[in-house]
């Protein structure tokens, strides 16, 4: 059991997280990469604006994310206790990112805390 527990604490900190204020900050200064792990249906009716719908992207990842391997990369799903944001995140650190974060917040705390986002059809 001690095992497990374990495992789950290592695999938790795989990622470091983001605030949305920091998220913000990055998006500002155009220093950042999302990545939307909720699906296409979901990434349709609302993503944060400039994040790359994952789901449609994935195997061609390599060519949506940038040159430079130390670019933010920014992977969220639909809240903190969502998933679905590991497989993007594990995805751009197995194409060499060196700087893969997590924003815990997701597209739901994104917009309870009265953020912008965008749809598309």
């Amino acid at each position: 059991m001690a095992i497990c527990l374990m495992t789950a604490s290592v695999h938790a900190a795989e990622f470091q997280t983001i605030t949305i204020s920091e998220l913000k900050s990055a998006i500002k200064s155009k220093k950042v990469v999302l990545l939307d792990a909720n699906g296409t249906e979901s990434w349709q009716k609302g993503h944060i604006p400039g994040a790359v719908d994952f789901n449609a992207n994935k195997n061609a990842l390599a060519t949506v994310l940038p040159a430079q391997k130390d670019t933010l990369i920014v992977a969220y799903c639909g809240g903190p206790k969502c998933n679905a944001y590991k497989a993007a995140a594990k995805a751009a650190k197995e194409l060499g990112y060196t700087n893969v974060k997590h924003l815990t917040a997701g597209i739901s705390g994104w917009t309870k805390a009265g953020e912008k986002t965008d749809k598309s059809s």
